[in-house]
């Protein structure tokens, strides 16, 4: 009897074990499986409270593991200056990240969260990164092959500190400099925006020739990012400049100044579109059906995922948060899919799961939100590899990348004036070979100034120690002869000036950091003591002046004193690149990406207006040879 039982035991044994290894497979954990397929295993499987979590994003100062878990999230953000600790490495933003993301995998269906992050011009909250310019910067050059470079290393730095999610580019036409964010924006002209787009695929990796339209598209592994077109749509046409506010304009007007760039984004296979603060024509873009679901999601076919703006689901109501159950309604029924909360998630869940549960809001449009979501995660191999390693954190800062930064702000920068007058003799490129030569002015020494906003906080910093960088004084230092003396002096008087005698001054003046509604501005001046500074030192010595700026300011009043004038925007931390240019080194080629107005009374002025009177028009910019060293 005993003898007999045992082949029965273990056939009974050898079936169990079959049906155990059957029940094991999950179709959406199979990475052979179609995307498709996968979404549709893995949706029949969640709750939903599953579902609901995958449509929230939250602070990394929220996310603690115990939340993670018991609400499902499926994103975690840091905001603009969030880190881990203060100069945090990369081994520290790695280790965070995936505390995070292990709490995640622990739930039920070990969905993995996606993290991200604003990466707007390099991996730009993150100590010792390479800064890039600022878009408006990165506009003048029209180098779409470059930005696709810059696209690239801020995909491999933002990897090397273990997030896979940038939110950029903004992809804005500023109409009005007096916005706040219109160093945000390559260009007045949606032309050379539409050019900038190549950065997608420097982000993402190229779109395989067989893609259908509107599919997101994120190369497999540690190279490459989910990145963001952003913020849709007419975020740079607001009245007056004013940051938020209302861009009044035709349906034709919106398509063909706006909406260009998103054509090229989608085209690319762009993973995610932020929606925009401002309203349209009066109506909140995070309300705005007609756009995000009936424009964006149906007639330009897009398939990733879109993303509200931080609290712009709050932002819908003023003052803000004043009907939020209404707000949430309003802004999921319009086909955003994922809200950046991104603090008090437990009230948007609540409200969002009675709303469903009470159908306020179809069931169908959790369904349609989530399955973009996990396309996203799907595509870029998200539950293959959600853990980040080590091994891409020499990437941060890395020589390498210095050097495309380098580049972009040679190429960056417009020489608007070169002699005094018509018949005079060029000043630019500077000998570097001279008795004794003055840096002056507030910028000339300010790693912060030259960074702008977005730059490790959200308004950014002022002063050296907030990165690792080059100033254009130590560039100056670093060009010249070793036996040219360099003196410095921030803001002389025009005595000291006379006095010393100087071959001749470089002067470095511009606009203080800022970011959003912060750098709103109606009188456009370069910050104090700048203009006392031209007018001390460019009364006394031939001068050149360079202006770090978010945009064009008011020059027009100093202009006949000045020799010579730079427009070099916010460079970041590659302050080399102004001296390669000054010193002869390479070549001025910079053509002017905005139009650069004679007073603030005349904007708005875009190229093209009937009013069109500038100081220097769109496209101006003097070119010089590099000269033989």
């Amino acid at each position: 009897m005993g003898r007999s039982s045992r082949p029965v035991l273990g056939f009974i044994l050898l079936c169990c074990l079959i049906v155990a290894g059957e029940a094991e497979y999950l179709k959406y954990k199979d990475p052979k499986m179609p995307v498709g397929a996968r979404i549709k295993d893995l949706m029949k499987r969640m709750t939903i409270e599953e579902k609901i979590g995958q449509m929230v994003q939250i602070e990394r100062t929220v996310a603690s593991p115990d939340v993670m878990k018991q609400y499902f999230i499926g994103s975690v953000l840091s905001g603009g200056g969030s880190v881990p600790a203060p100069k945090a490495s990369a081994e520290a933003w790695v280790n965070m990240v995936n505390e995070i993301q292990k709490a995640s995998l622990s739930t039920r269906l070990g969905i993995p969260m996606i993290y991200g992050i604003d990466a707007v011009h390099g991996h730009s909250n993150v100590y010792n990164a390479t800064i890039f310019p600022h878009n408006v910067g990165l506009g003048v050059t029209r180098d779409p092959q470059l930005l696709k470079k810059i696209g690239e290393a801020t995909a491999l730095e933002v990897r090397a500190t273990g997030i896979p999610y940038a939110f950029a580019p903004c992809i804005a036409v500023c109409r009005d400099p007096r916005w706040g964010r219109c160093y945000e924006s390559y260009s007045e002209d949606h032309r050379i925006v539409q050019l900038m787009t190549e950065i997608i695929p420097g982000l993402q990796g190229e779109l395989p020739s067989n893609s259908k339209k509107g599919v997101p598209f994120v190369a497999p592994g540690n190279t490459k990012v989910a990145a963001c077109a952003k913020h849709f749509v007419g975020d740079g046409g607001t009245t007056k400049g004013l940051d938020e506010n209302n861009t009044v304009i035709s349906m034709d007007g919106l398509l063909n100044i706006h909406m260009p760039a998103y054509y090229n984004a989608i085209s690319k296979g762009v993973a995610t579109v932020m929606v925009s603060y401002s309203s349209w024509n009066g109506k909140r873009m995070h309300i705005n059906r007609d756009l995000i679901t009936g424009f964006l999601k149906n007639k330009l076919k897009f398939r990733g995922f879109v993303i509200s703006d931080w609290q712009g689901i709050d932002r819908v109501t003023s003052p803000p948060h004043a009907n939020y159950s209404l707000s949430v309604q309003a802004g999921v029924g319009a086909g955003i899919d994922m809200i950046m909360v991104p603090f008090n998630f437990t009230e948007f869940i609540d409200d969002l799961t009675y709303q469903v549960k009470n159908n306020i809001i179809p069931m169908s449009r959790i369904d349609d939100a989530v399955k973009r979501i996990l396309r996203v995660k799907f595509v870029m191999g998200l539950f293959e590899k959600p853990l980040a390693d080590l091994s891409m954190t020499d990437q941060l800062g890395s020589q390498e990348h210095r050097e495309i930064a380098r580049e972009a702000v040679r190429k960056s920068l417009v020489l608007l004036k070169n002699g005094k007058y018509n018949t005079a003799k060029p000043l630019l490129p500077l000998p570097k070979k001279a008795p004794k030569i003055l840096v002056a002015g507030s910028h000339a020494d300010n790693l912060g100034y030259q960074c702008g906003g977005w730059t490790i906080t959200w308004q950014g910093l002022v002063g050296n120690d907030l990165t690792i960088g080059t100033t254009i004084l130590n560039a100056v230092k670093n060009t010249v002869d070793p036996t040219t003396q360099v003196i410095y002096n921030e803001n002389p008087d025009a005595n000291f000036v006379k006095s010393n005698k100087f071959s001749y001054a470089i002067v470095v003046v511009g606009e203080p950091p800022y970011a959003e509604m912060y750098g709103d501005s109606s009188n456009l001046s370069i910050s104090e003591p700048g203009p006392s500074t031209i007018n001390n030192v460019c009364g006394a010595v031939k001068c050149v002046v360079v202006v770090i700026s978010g945009r064009p300011v008011v020059i027009q009043p100093y202009l006949e004193k000045i020799d010579a004038l730079v427009a070099a925007w916010l460079p970041g931390t590659e302050g080399q690149g102004v001296a390669d240019n000054l010193f002869g080194d390479y070549g001025f080629t910079g053509k002017l990406a905005r139009t650069w107005f004679k007073t603030v009374d005349q904007l708005p002025m875009n190229v093209g207006d009937s009013h069109y009177d500038p100081l220097f028009p769109f496209g101006f910019g003097i070119t010089t040879k590099p000269t033989k060293n």
